[in-house]
Formats: C-alpha cells, structure tokens, sequence
C-alpha cells in the first residue's frame, strides 16, 4: 500500500483570505483520517501566509495518525519543530515572493548544515526527510547527509502536457526513487499530483508515501474533504495495480 499524506495547508489558505477562524485545518486533517488517509502534512512558512504557529500545535494534539512538518532549513524552524515534536520534519526550500514551493532543495550546496539539523532531530527522535529534484546528485547527497527519506518534487512532472516529455520526467523520477531505495533511503513524493497523474507515480514500487494538498483541498470545496480524499486513496490504489 502507497501511503497518503494530506496537506492541509489551503484550508488554512482560505481561513486567512478573511483572517477569521473557519475553515479550520484541524477540522479539515480529521475528516481526511476519517476518509483513510494515513497522516498529516502542513508547511509552516517563515511569512506564515497559511498555516500559523497555533495551527501547528492544534493539528498535531488533535489528529489520530502522524504529523508531517514542512519547513525551511532556518534556525527559527528548527527551533519550533523541536519544540512541538512532529512525527516527521521534511525540509523544504523557500523564497518569500514565490506562489508554492518551486522545485527541491540543493542538498549538494549544503550538505553540512544539514546534517546538524539531521541529528538535532534524530537527537528527539523526529525522522528527517528531504524535498529533491529528480536527480542523481541529489539522491546521493541526500544519502551523504543522512536522511532517513526523500521526497522526490513531481511538481515538473504535474504540469508537462506532452506525452513524450512526461515519459522522460517520469523515467527520472523512477531512476531516482530506485536509486534511492538502493542506498537505503525510504522514497515519497509529491507536488501538484490530480486523480490523473497520480496514478503512474503510485505505480513505482520504491515509492511508500505521497503529499497531496492543493488538488484535494480544491476537489473538497465541491465534493467535502472525505470524498475528495477517499477518490485520491482509490486513483492511488488504481496505479499501484
């Protein structure tokens, strides 16, 4: 079974458009377990445009599966993220003026710093994962630094539309995650993954796990969050047949 990981991010997206207090992604995160997904994501960003430190706190006391935190290599966020104790911190890049996360991190740029944040985590036991291109370089430096996983950006891959350019990111991506898994990290992935597209990258085997948000929060506003969620595990479970 490919696991889901539900980002709650634009729930919260929605509530700050009026600075009020509904929708609330607690609400959102619960009704997604419900529907069977079998953990959390949100991304906590330094200019705090969706999710809000309280947000945090609230969402990891109140769901039933895991939390996946997102969040810059900063000192700030290292800091809160010891503090609030996510089952898992993914770390992701970050520039202030972009619209959602653009592409992975540069783990070859930075191996150093990044291993000390590994073993501050690994010091209170939270898992450390890494956002990465599909390349090479990366999957070997993110071995070097000692992640625990990567999470492989499909975010190219979602907004190809012809056929023969899907087939060669797609093959990057399952190179990757096989060469991944090869040298002992555990694969995810994820980034503007729809019903559709899913379905080829939840056919890889070394993949265990995806991020899904933005889509399904989208599929939420017409159909409810548990409908939304359980059409993406059924398209998740289509691919992997």
């Amino acid at each position: 079974m490919t696991r889901l990981f539900v980002n709650v991010d634009h729930v919260a997206t929605i509530r700050e458009a009026r600075k009020t207090l509904e929708p609330s992604p607690l609400k959102a995160a619960l009704l997604a377990e419900r529907a069977g997904a079998h953990g959390i994501t949100i991304h906590l960003r330094e200019d705090r445009r969706h999710i809000q430190d309280d947000d945090v706190v609230m969402v990891k006391k109140g769901i039933n599966t895991r939390l996946n935190l997102e969040m810059a290599a900063t000192t700030e966020m290292v800091d809160l993220a010891l503090k609030i104790q996510p089952y898992q911190v993914s770390l992701v890049p970050e520039k202030r003026q972009e619209i959602t996360t653009e592409g992975g991190l540069n783990i070859c740029s930075q191996e150093k710093e990044l291993t000390v944040i590994r073993e501050k985590m690994h010091d209170q036991g939270i898992l450390f994962s890494l956002f990465i291109d599909p390349d090479l370089s990366q999957v070997d430096a993110s071995q070097r630094v000692k992640a625990d996983s990567i999470e492989i950006n499909t975010g190219m891959y979602s907004e190809l539309d012809s056929l023969s350019k899907i087939e060669v990111e797609l093959d990057r991506i399952k190179t990757c995650a096989k060469s991944a898994s090869q040298c002992g990290l555990k694969v995810y992935a994820g980034h503007g993954l729809t019903y559709e597209s899913v379905q080829p990258i939840a056919g890889i085997v070394e993949i265990e796990e995806l991020n899904i948000g933005h889509f399904i929060v989208g599929q939420a506003v017409y159909v409810g969050m548990e409908s939304a969620v359980l059409q993406m595990i059924r398209a998740i479970e289509s691919g992997r047949r």
